[in-house]
């Protein structure tokens, strides 16, 4: 009988112990390294191909010639039909500028022909427009040449039937010359201005984006 004990003691001795032994940690896999291609870089997306590039080219100029169709056939859009401006590229000391910069070229739609200042970074220039009809403005988009000048844009004036200034926008400029094609449209919009609008200046600070500013059309658009 003591050996039966004896025997029964031990055993449960010995399965005490197995329970309290602590089990082998298993060292948790690593995942699978990611095979990349000869010189790309970890994290890097793959580069598209010839074919994707030039489909994404192609889309962005659909964008852009779907864009500027709207506001070319506008039928609450007018061209400016006069034009005057503070200096011309070429007048240093009384000369006089080649047609091909002087401010009536902004007359008429898109066309190609254009006003250049005669500052690159210098004081303050400014284009003034008129319009055949008075309307109860509501946007301004002028036109410019490569985006030249887009970013010094420093405020926007209508002039009403009593010849009355009216500031209808003015800060620092938050447009970019437009890489999908060869012009880049400025474009305000603002409230109805109270009174008809007969005209509109275009104020420009040449130190904001030095070089000439070159604008090809304005638009004035409203009932």
């Amino acid at each position: 009988m003591k050996y039966v004990l004896f025997f029964a003691f031990f055993a449960g001795v010995v399965l005490l112990s197995a329970c309290g032994k602590k089990q082998p940690v298993v060292p948790e896999q690593a995942p699978a390294a990611t095979l990349l291609p000869p010189g790309a870089a970890p994290g890097a997306s793959p580069e598209p191909s010839q074919d994707d590039a030039e489909k994404a080219k192609k889309l962005a100029a659909l964008d852009y010639a779907t864009m500027e169709d709207q506001y070319l056939n506008d039928p609450h859009a007018q061209w400016a039909s006069s034009a005057s401006a503070s200096s011309t590229f070429g007048d240093d000391n009384g000369a006089k500028p080649s047609d091909v910069n002087v401010a009536t070229n902004v007359i008429g739609a898109v066309d190609g022909n254009s006003w250049s200042n005669n500052h690159q970074d210098v004081g303050i220039d400014w284009l003034k427009v008129g319009f055949d009809k008075p309307v109860y403005a509501t946007e301004i988009r002028v036109v410019f040449v490569g985006g030249q000048g887009v970013e010094a844009v420093s405020k926007l004036e209508v002039q009403d039937a009593q010849d009355q200034w009216v500031t209808v926008w003015s800060g620092l400029s938050d447009v970019k010359a437009d890489p999908r094609g060869s012009r880049t449209w400025f474009v305000k919009k603002f409230d109805k201005t109270k009174t008809p609008t007969k005209a509109v200046k275009i104020t420009i600070a040449n130190a904001v984006q030095p070089g000439y500013k070159v604008i090809d059309a304005v638009q004035l658009v409203g009932e």
